[in-house]
């Protein structure tokens, strides 16, 4: 009897553990549904502030309080489920909000709008924001007056001497970096007591003035008295803040340039520009580019092999631009590969065809590629470079494919504005190709997706 009494009490046991279970399963099922309740309505209705969650889930756990004692513990973990939930909808409400605090704040213009990629801003910190916002607009303008003061000392400098002292003039002051070495410290000293005067008194931000607009100097940072208003003078502060920006970048550039050629002079912006000035492709705004210095030593077949290495991948890119959006409309009829079976309709295009191409087929590409090299398109060196015999403009001629005669312009100065047209665009399409490379390895498709992934 006692064996069957305890019997009784575990099968009892057992049927209330299945009840309880059940209990947490339904519990479990509602809070489900009260999470997705809420997250959809989010989509069309604000969502409620923290305090009216916070309210509802203290709420609940006090009603839940009452319940049974033997359920406690599950009924428990389902209201913390539930409060996890409404205080997760009033964090997406909240970030929502932050997204859209600074919106309509002045910077905040095309095409990037309010761009933030780090999240500096989205805790919503309106002190942090305008505390940052007054940096950027005070470090553009000083990048601004920097850029300016790149350029001047080039063509001007004040007469008379910076420190009498030590018999230094301005004029023997070098421009860019190494003016740092040359200005004595008592000049230093000047220039730290000058900023601090700034950075104190006509330079002091007010809490009731907006970022930008301070004591001594007014918009745009001018010692003018007016003061900026930010409805009447959006698109003139729009336009501070941007071209602050590009200030910033700029002088960071020049920086960068000066340090890498130790001058300031036209070397900095047009370095080599006296080694092959006279060539093919030498045309604004950059004329001869040679920012690494590698024509510096003057060798002439150095560059005749370098220039005829340009052409050549400047036009296998020009057909390889060409050959990525073509096979979107047009493939070839037939098989690529008839043993085993793979039709040119089968072959995905781009990156992936690499992976599925056999490698029979990469010998034949191979063998191709080092006919035309060692044959087709050999080098004279008595000729121009990318002139090969047989061939003319664009590299096009008779061959084992086509047997036409090659385009040839009798006129030279028309020549010359072909050949310029066609290095043009053999280096816009190197670039091309390696974007298009790039973007078909981000986004995995050459469809409009590559071109438009957000579409």
């Amino acid at each position: 009897q006692t064996a069957q009494v305890e019997a009784e009490g575990s099968s009892a046991e057992i049927h209330r553990g299945e009840k309880v279970l059940a209990m947490a399963k339904n519990l479990s099922l509602l809070a489900a549904g009260a999470a997705g309740a809420y997250l959809c309505s989010e989509a069309f209705v604000p969502g409620a502030a923290p305090s009216t969650a916070q309210a509802a889930s203290t709420s609940h756990l006090r009603g839940l309080s009452r319940g049974s004692s033997s359920s406690s513990g599950l009924v428990t973990s389902g209201a913390a489920a539930l409060c996890i939930v409404a205080a997760a909808g009033a964090a997406r409400s909240r970030k929502t909000t932050v997204c859209k605090s600074f919106e309509n704040e002045s910077g905040v213009t095309l095409p990037l709008k309010f761009f933030d990629p780090l999240g500096m801003s989205k805790d919503g910190d309106q002190d942090t924001f305008r505390r940052r916002r007054i940096a950027e607009i005070k470090n553009g303008r000083v990048a601004m007056w920097a850029c300016m003061g790149y350029i001047v000392p080039e063509y001007f400098r004040f007469p008379g001497y910076c420190s009498p002292s030590t018999d230094l003039k301005f004029a023997d002051i070098p421009n860019g970096i190494q003016a740092l070495y040359k200005v004595p410290a008592e000049g230093w000293a000047q220039i730290a007591v000058f900023i601090g005067f700034l950075e104190l008194f006509p330079g002091r931000q007010e809490a009731d003035r907006i970022p930008g607009d301070l004591v001594g100097f007014g918009k745009l940072g001018l010692p003018l008295p007016k003061k900026a208003e930010p409805d009447v003078n959006s698109r003139s502060l729009d336009a501070e803040i941007n071209n602050g920006r590009l200030a910033m970048v700029a002088i960071t550039g020049m920086i960068s340039q000066n340090a890498f050629f130790g001058t300031t002079g036209p070397d900095m912006w047009l370095p080599g520009a006296s080694a092959f000035e006279g060539e093919l492709g030498v045309q604004a705004p950059v004329g001869f580019w040679d920012p690494l210095g590698l024509s510096a030593d003057g060798d002439v077949d150095t560059f005749k092999r370098r220039r005829a290495a340009e052409l050549k991948h400047g036009r296998i890119c020009m057909l390889a631009c060409v050959g990525y959006i073509v096979p979107e409309y047009f493939r070839w009829p037939g098989y690529l590969s008839p043993e085993k079976g793979i039709k040119f309709a089968d072959m995905p295009h781009g990156i992936a065809a690499i992976s599925k191409v056999p490698l029979e087929g990469w010998v034949q590409i191979v063998l191709f590629l080092g006919h035309y090299e060692g044959y087709f398109w050999r080098q004279d060196p008595k000729r121009a470079p990318g002139d090969y015999e047989g061939y003319g403009f664009l590299g096009a001629g008779k061959n084992f494919i086509f047997n036409f005669d090659p385009i040839e312009f009798k006129d030279p100065e028309v020549r010359k504005t072909k050949l310029r047209a066609e290095i043009a665009n053999g280096r816009l399409a190197m670039v091309a190709l390696m974007a298009m490379l790039f973007q078909n390895g981000t986004v995995g498709t050459t469809g409009p997706a590559m071109w438009l992934p957000a579409a």
